[in-house]
């Protein structure tokens, strides 16, 4: 008999960037583990921590679309 897999379980465990702790993908947090690991995370974009290396150019606009 073939264990029956719940669809629960088809979500890949990811690492938070913040605290790296495992967590599902599915959550509703994602890609961090919990809100207060999004809010650390945008605590640091506020306090210059975090910074885009150089100018945005046309071409890199183009590749978003």
């Amino acid at each position: 008999m073939i264990p029956h897999e719940d669809n629960n379980a088809a979500a890949a465990k990811i690492r938070c960037p913040i605290c790296d702790e495992p967590f599902r993908s599915d959550a509703d947090s994602a890609p961090f583990c919990s809100a207060r690991c999004r809010l650390v995370d945008l605590g640091k974009w506020l306090k210059g921590d975090y910074v885009i290396s150089r100018d945005i150019k046309d071409a890199d606009i183009e590749q978003g679309e």
